[in-house]
């Protein structure tokens, strides 16, 4: 996935730029688009608002004209094909919203997951922004390692997330996910796997696990981009690898119905601006 094309916004539109070498990002959110739909947009506007004033760039919403820049937004987004769209606020800069448009890349239905060898070392990981580069570090690391993503604990062993994406696991027909005794990021999708779990009656808990504790266990990596990915492997670190639940026509089926539940969730957007209203 490459960087795609710039925009920045001033004086109520959005203009096209080079793209930034030296960039501070303070805040980032991105959502996939399949022919024009997308899931739970406002979800993604409203965490993007919530950022900045989590990193005190704001101190309302009213502030920076957010309406108006996320209409601006959307009417760069084509009707047809896969894109990533990401919206962006730069420290240090007199007009701090930024728009960048990517092409996606082809959904995978399963990754492999490498424990990192060090607690997690973010510095912020509860805003989405400030350590998307540090995640694309640690996913790079644990490609050195034969996996597709690294896996993050806290100092107490305790599982927290995913480098880029959420993680949820399954025992006994229950869905586990961390609680708030890790510092997770909030995440649209697994709210909406959560919901989704509610609705058709599965028991849900929320808990803080030691990553010993997921043996036995199905594993989905939850992202905006990709949806629910089952984990296919976890490796401990270059020697052990934790068993996982096998595959089984119940789960096959379980993860089907979630995938096709998740993609009923994407519509065409109607975003109003209300700052023009």
């Amino acid at each position: 996935m490459g960087f795609g094309q710039f925009w920045q916004f001033r004086q109520g539109a959005l203009h096209p730029i080079a793209d930034h070498v030296d960039v501070t990002l303070a805040v980032a959110d991105s959502w996939l688009v399949e022919d024009g739909k997308i899931r739970s947009l406002e979800r993604h506007f409203e965490r993007f608002i919530a950022g900045c004033l989590a990193q005190g760039v704001i101190k309302s919403r009213d502030d920076l004209p957010f309406d108006a820049f996320f209409a601006a937004c959307l009417a760069l987004i084509p009707s047809s094909g896969r894109w990533f769209p990401r919206l962006e606020y730069h420290f240090g800069e007199e007009h701090p919203l930024f728009f960048r448009m990517r092409e996606a890349p082809e959904q995978t239905r399963e990754l492999s997951l490498w424990v990192l060898d060090a607690v997690d070392p973010r510095v912020n990981p509860t805003v989405k922004g400030p350590d998307l580069s540090l995640g694309m570090q640690l996913r790079r690391k644990a490609q050195l390692h034969g996996a597709d993503e690294a896996l993050l604990l806290d100092e107490r062993g305790h599982l927290v997330e995913g480098a880029l994406s959420a993680i949820v696991w399954w025992r006994d027909g229950r869905l586990f996910a961390p609680n708030h005794e890790t510092r997770w990021l909030w995440s649209v999708t697994r709210q909406e796997v959560l919901e989704i779990a509610e609705q058709t009656g599965f028991e849900v808990i929320e808990t803080s696990a030691p990553i010993l504790e997921l043996e036995g266990c199905e594993l989905w990596s939850l992202s905006s981009l990709q949806g629910i990915r089952r984990v296919s492997k976890l490796m401990i670190d270059d020697e052990r690898i934790l068993e996982l639940a096998p595959v089984t026509s119940e789960s096959d089926s379980r993860l089907n119905s979630f995938q096709m539940r998740l993609r009923m969730l994407a519509t065409l957007p109607n975003f109003t601006n209300r700052e023009a209203n």
